[in-house]
């Protein structure tokens, strides 16, 4: 239970923008809107501002835009709970409502505090598994990478493949599984069987490259989701907030991705036929990118066939065509490829200038 909600409380004037700093301070996935005598007004999610960003909202409105928004679509009112509500009953309540926070409130309707489902059931996350895609040959990194795999390559004061798995960890997952293809020693021996990082690690050994999401049909199956990962991206998403959002949306796969923006350098003429239609000069596109982080259902798996190559995107468009649920997890927390040289020196310069938490 947090009894000290001055982290999470915010105005109905408070921008998007400001909610979302709110929200990666608290780290609990929610924001409390309340009036100055702390009467709890509406909640925003981590899901709802995820939701706003794919819908392309504008991040300065207010969250009362928002909370009205949810209202005309329907939304229920915020699940909440009184004092005194036992442990058992708040995760009924949770279950029941297909939540995972519920604002305490005292008999005149103040919030007083805050149940999360993290906290009654910190333990919930240790039955996800992780893959980590490290076989990689990383040619775009040569010469970096002449005499060590990509992963391995240090970042700051220890090497990549070392700030995912401790990441994993600090997320609760405890069964890391890492793809091997180039230079498999160099990872073997940094990380043996993961004891001493916090973690078990198993090694899924590739004799020749299978793609993203064949490499996964050379491990067992699973009964909880599968968490794969790129060996090759430097984040600080918290992996808890990902999966909540996989479940909330019942999703057989959820897709990571990140915006990207393109700036043309030129006037972009638009015609019909040979007559124009409007000029745009210098105008900005904006995209959202496959971010390299995937969450698989486990009755998803069985559409991997076995012993081919089959990347990621293979996977998605068939999931498609199959009419399975895939969805978009929109990245705001850091995140950066590294796959070229310019990248590698600015998650260094990131890494030093504190962007990116240690």
């Amino acid at each position: 239970m947090i009894t000290d909600i001055s982290n999470l409380c915010i105005s109905p004037e408070t921008s998007l923008r400001d909610t979302i700093a709110c929200l990666d301070r608290s780290g609990k996935g929610i924001a409390l809107v309340v009036d100055p005598e702390k009467h709890l007004l509406g909640t925003i999610t981590d899901g709802d501002i995820r939701r706003e960003i794919m819908a392309g909202s504008d991040l300065g409105e207010p969250v009362s835009r928002l909370m009205e928004k949810k209202k005309s679509g329907g939304a229920r009112e915020p699940i909440t709970a009184r004092e005194g509500t036992g442990r058992t009953e708040l995760l009924q309540l949770m279950q029941e409502w297909v939540v995972r926070q519920v604002p305490i409130l005292d008999p005149q309707g103040h919030v007083t505090g805050l149940a999360t489902w993290d906290d009654l059931l910190p333990h919930e996350a240790a039955s996800l598994q992780a893959i980590v895609m490290a076989g990689g040959l990383g040619s775009r990194l040569h010469p970096h990478t002449k005499d060590t795999p990509k992963p391995m390559l240090q970042v700051g004061d220890r090497p990549l493949l070392e700030r995912i798995v401790g990441q994993l960890k600090q997320s609760g997952i405890q069964q890391v599984n890492i793809t091997t293809h180039y230079m498999p020693e160099k990872i073997r021996e940094h990380f043996g069987d993961g004891h001493g990082f916090g973690v078990n690690i198993q090694y899924v050994s590739e004799d020749r490259p299978l793609g993203t999401a064949g490499a996964v049909g050379l491990m067992e199956e699973t009964d909880s989701p599968l968490l794969i990962v790129n060996g090759d991206i430097l984040t600080d998403i918290d992996f808890r907030v990902m999966l909540a959002f996989h479940i909330e949306h019942k999703a057989d796969l959820t897709v990571g991705v990140r915006q990207y923006d393109l700036q043309v350098p030129y006037g972009v003429i638009e015609n019909d036929g040979i007559n124009i239609k409007q000029v745009r000069e210098k105008p900005l596109y904006t995209f959202f990118v496959n971010a390299g982080i995937y969450l698989l259902d486990p009755g998803a798996r069985s559409y991997i066939p076995s012993g081919r190559r089959f990347d990621m995107t293979n996977l998605i468009e068939l999931l498609i065509a199959k009419g399975r649920s895939v969805v978009s997890f929109p990245i705001i927390e850091y995140w950066l490829d590294i796959g070229k040289p310019d990248d590698y020196k600015q998650a260094q310069l990131d890494i030093q200038n504190g962007r990116i938490k240690q």
